[in-house]
């Protein structure tokens, strides 16, 4: 614990997880304004979605990965990097683009 009015000399490094799981109570989706929507029929499993999604929320299932949408925050790093166009990122339903 920091006590209050800690100098900087003080303070952990950053980037320090204090709990471990912690980040699992902090659901992010909300965040997101364009989501992965996977075409089951282009999908190989090829796991390259899975490998480079930056917030690990990618979900193998039997034929094909999903997204845990409680966690993505819509990056479409996972669409741009598909071989097979198997994810297309949509605008979510209430969301707008100024």
């Amino acid at each position: 614990m920091i006590r209050e009015g800690a100098g900087f000399r003080e303070l952990p490094p950053a980037a320090i997880v204090p709990e471990p799981g912690t980040s699992l109570k902090n659901k992010t989706g909300s965040w997101r304004i364009f989501r992965p929507v996977v075409d089951r029929e282009k999908c190989s499993k090829c796991r390259i979605c899975w490998l480079l999604c930056p917030e690990g929320c990618k979900i193998e299932l039997e034929d094909c990965f999903e997204t845990d949408l409680d966690y993505c925050k819509g990056c479409g790093i996972c669409a741009q990097e598909c071989p097979y166009k198997a994810i297309e990122m949509v605008l979510e339903e209430g969301s707008s683009i100024a």
